[in-house]
């Protein structure tokens, strides 16, 4: 079976309190398939310049990623970001965004991205989003990103294209926004009443939760002594995610198994921001994530004991 991702490849300029990059790999596809490659064989989608070279290829592919859906534009640049943040990780300054050859893009799927059994839309155009999903009819699983702009300029089209997947995966402001609800609880629900079976609030520093129909559920970030750059810890965490439910074709779409799929996810995360853009996770093996995966189930476990309790 395959994975198939579309969305942004890009390069990212990034200074944070504890270093800087003036370039370096990145976009939410780049990060999610890097992620999403320890579970299955991923195929990625998406528009690159002339300035996208071997060496960026070779970081993929040294993964197992599938590079050859990636349209290459005779003459262009490949997308680029550059952002600083403060102490606070959580929030950044975006000091440029130049589309280049994604402002232009219209996905161009081969039979065998369009022959996927499981799909991520990535955070692009919600009627490109549409697009896609209508080639890859047969996948058996579709999660979808998203974010405020599409909320604000499109919120029509991304509430149609949320009502065709399986799974949405935005942060909880954006699902507040999306839904114009006070909480994350009222707000998941409104969104699990549009179609989507599993609805995943990205919470940053303080980890994720998981909404269906069957209850909630919630795990808090891994503790990190050392971050360098949150730069597409969500776009990792989705590729743990979905990588992992890719990963178990014969498996029902269980609490159980959307639980360990967020353990996967975390741990994933946990790795993507110990360095900047894609350094850690590039060189990341599957020893050093079930040993955080461990871990993370250590420290989330406790004992109900009953207890006598005064009235």
């Amino acid at each position: 079976m395959s994975l198939t991702v579309v969305g942004s490849i890009a390069f990212d300029a990034v200074k944070t309190p504890f270093g800087e990059r003036p370039k370096m790999l990145g976009g939410s596809a780049v990060h999610f398939a890097l992620a999403a490659s320890f579970f299955d064989t991923v195929r990625v989608v998406g528009p690159v310049g002339d300035d996208f070279g071997d060496p960026e290829i070779a970081v993929l592919e040294a993964r197992g990623v599938q590079t050859a859906d990636i349209e290459r534009v005779a003459g262009g640049k490949t997308f680029f970001w550059s952002g600083v943040y403060g102490w606070d990780l959580n929030d950044r300054e975006t000091l440029a965004t130049d589309l280049n050859v994604f402002a232009e893009f219209e996905p161009k799927l081969s039979a065998q991205s369009r022959d996927c059994d499981v799909l991520f839309l990535a955070n692009i155009q919600p009627d490109l989003q549409r697009q896609v999903r209508a080639q890859c009819a047969d996948a058996r699983f579709v999660a979808l990103d998203s974010m405020n702009l599409w909320i604000d300029i499109a919120k029509e089209s991304l509430l149609a294209a949320i009502s065709e997947v399986d799974c949405v995966i935005l942060n909880d402001a954006e699902l507040r926004q999306l839904t114009e609800q006070p909480n994350l609880v009222r707000a998941a629900a409104k969104v699990l009443e549009l179609g989507p079976k599993v609805v995943v609030a990205k919470q940053g520093e303080y980890g994720a939760a998981l909404i269906t129909q069957d209850g909630f559920f919630s795990l808090p970030a891994f503790p990190m002594a050392d971050v360098h750059d949150p730069t597409g810890a969500g776009d990792t965490f989705a590729g743990g995610f979905v990588g992992y439910i890719a990963a178990h074709p014969d498996a029902p779409l269980s609490q159980e198994l959307l639980r360990r799929a967020m353990a996967y996810g975390t741990a994933l995360a946990s790795y993507n921001v110990q360095e900047f853009g894609t350094e850690r996770v590039a060189r990341l093996t599957s020893a050093e994530i079930a040993d955080r995966v461990a871990q993370l189930a250590e420290i989330t476990r406790f004992t109900a004991e009953p207890l006598a309790l005064r009235d």
